[in-house]
C-alpha cells in the first residue's frame, strides 16, 4: 500500500479528489487485467488461431 501511495503522490493524481483517483486507478486496473486475459488467451489458443495480416 505504501508503494501505491508513493505512486499517487509523485504523479499528476496528487491533489485530485478521491473519487477521481479511484476512477483512474480502476480504469488502469481494468486495462491491465484485460491485457493479461488477452495474453493468456493468445498463449493458450494462439497456435490454433489463423491470423492474417493485410487488406
Amino acid at each position: 500500500m505504501d508503494v501505491l501511495y508513493k505512486i499517487i503522490h509523485n504523479s499528476s493524481l496528487n491533489g485530485m479528489p478521491k473519487w477521481y483517483k479511484a476512477v483512474s486507478l480502476l480504469l488502469f486496473s481494468t486495462i491491465v487485467v484485460l491485457l493479461g486475459v488477452i495474453l493468456v488467451l493468445l498463449t493458450v489458443y494462439g497456435s490454433q488461431m489463423n491470423i492474417r495480416f493485410g487488406y
